[in-house]
């Protein structure tokens, strides 16, 4: 019989092919380019070291403008090892230039658009034939100094693979058979599920490249158009790819990236033997991209929302009480989050109770305990429902108010007792029967008084 207490009893899950993967990070190149948003070098020099202390292995960035050759210096002068410093270029041999211009950047990705909309109505292209010609080119003269290369399939996911893209990519390997080739999901077009062919099919674009083309390096790259990012990231993993390129919150164009946080947690927490991130550090970056960035984020948002370790209704409350396991799946401290209760209208007696012991432990720096069916403990309970009931409230109830209702409860109206040094014998005997007070409470005896 299985039994699951405690989160160290649960199973994990293996990845199928057994292969090293890897994160690499794109927050402040696709992540900037975000409608409503500007990075200052300071602010991506400080994402830089936030990716540092998680263990992301790489992350891309634009070197055109000033601003992105002093967040390159600065991230350099640290000397890390990693995240790798990488480039990014337009398929065009001035680009490659630019990156090569860069000391210390020893790989650039070159875009790549395949789908008939890019070639034609964006690039003005005249055929298929000098689209290719085009990219091979700037791959070839990449690689000629001494760069190693990555090239973006942009919107693979609604282009011609077998008979334009997948003749490509083997073209590219002919140059550069170490070349990493990374699946654009550029829409978010792509599915997950294994039977789904392309242009759609994770799955089956990545066997493709991985058993047929034989790509030793398959990266994923997905937006989150239709909510899929984070699952076709996964499932390229599942299928052989050995990276995902992710923006830390998901931001990016539109509907945004795969969020990194997520993948990072369900690498940390639920694959077999995965544990080379370190995720106490998330919610802090997610302040400082809130704070210093001007991304808002969801109370709801799993990871790093302000609800995520928080709970106000009766029957969560008084589970996560007894055993955080209960409505928690992994520990506050694993991502650098807080647990926290919250008093509203669904809350019970249990976490009432919880928050007014912790009040009063507070006030009075003593370790008490005070049972649920305590009638001061009800009264406020009662003067709480009221306000819900009479529609007075829309909010939570806040720690200083239930620090007001203490003091009025618990500090002016009764004497706080411990009951402490009973003697059972006598009170088995009848004798030093507790006196009551008006409330229907023990009276404390003069040695039980707190001050």
């Amino acid at each position: 019989m299985k039994i699951y207490k405690d989160y160290e009893d649960l199973p994990k899950i293996k990845l199928p092919l057994g292969q090293k993967v890897s994160i690499s990070d794109s927050t402040i190149r696709d992540g900037a380019q975000m409608p409503g948003i500007v990075m200052k070098s300071q602010q991506k020099f400080q994402i830089y070291n936030y990716l540092h202390d998680i263990g992301i292995e790489k992350l891309e960035t634009f070197v055109y403008n000033d601003r992105d050759r002093k967040a390159i210096k600065l991230m350099m002068d640290q000397g890390y090892e990693f995240p790798e410093i990488t480039g990014w270029a337009r398929a065009n041999p001035a680009d490659i230039d630019m990156v090569l211009n860069i000391d210390g950047i020893e790989e650039t990705g070159i875009l790549m658009s395949v789908s008939d909309p890019h070639i034609f109505d964006k690039m003005g292209l005249p055929t298929r034939e000098a689209a290719e010609e085009k990219y091979l080119n700037t791959l070839q003269y990449a690689v000629d100094h001494g760069l190693r290369t990555r090239a973006h399939i942009e919107d693979m996911t609604r282009a011609d693979n077998y008979d334009f893209t997948f003749p490509l990519i083997e073209k590219i390997m002919d140059i550069d058979p170490d070349c990493t080739i990374r699946i654009c999901d550029t829409i978010g077009f792509g599915i997950p599920f294994i039977g789904v062919d392309e242009p759609f099919g994770i799955p089956t674009i990545v066997k493709h490249l991985k058993d047929d083309l034989n790509v030793k390096n398959i990266e994923t790259h997905c937006h989150d158009d239709f909510g899929l990012a984070v699952a076709n990231s996964i499932s390229g993993y599942w299928h052989g790819a050995n990276w995902s390129n992710v923006t830390f919150l998901g931001i990016g164009e539109r509907a945004g990236n795969a969020e990194m946080e997520k993948l990072l947690l369900f690498l940390a927490r639920r694959i077999e033997g995965f544990d080379k991130y370190n995720l106490e550090s998330l919610v802090e970056f997610a302040k400082f991209m809130e704070r210093e960035i001007g991304i808002r984020i969801p109370r709801n948002k799993s990871v790093i929302g302000k609800n995520v370790f928080a709970h106000e209704s009766g029957i969560h409350s008084a589970g996560v009480i007894k055993n955080p396991f209960t409505y928690e799946p992994y520990p506050p401290e694993i991502v650098g989050g807080k647990r926290i209760f919250l008093i509203g209208d669904s809350s019970g007696i249990e976490v009432l109770r919880y928050k007014v012991q912790e009040t009063l432990n507070e006030l009075m720096e003593v370790q008490i305990e005070i049972g649920k069916n305590d009638k001061r403990l009800r009264a406020i309970q009662a003067d709480i429902q009221k306000l819900y009931n009479d529609e007075k409230r829309v909010s939570c109830i806040s720690d200083e108010e239930i620090m007001a209702y203490v003091k009025k409860y618990f500090m002016f109206n009764s004497i706080v007792s411990k009951d402490m040094h009973r003697n059972d014998e006598d009170d088995e005997n009848g004798d030093n029967e507790p006196e009551t007070d008006t409330l229907g409470n023990t009276k404390a005896r003069m040695h039980d008084i707190v001050d």
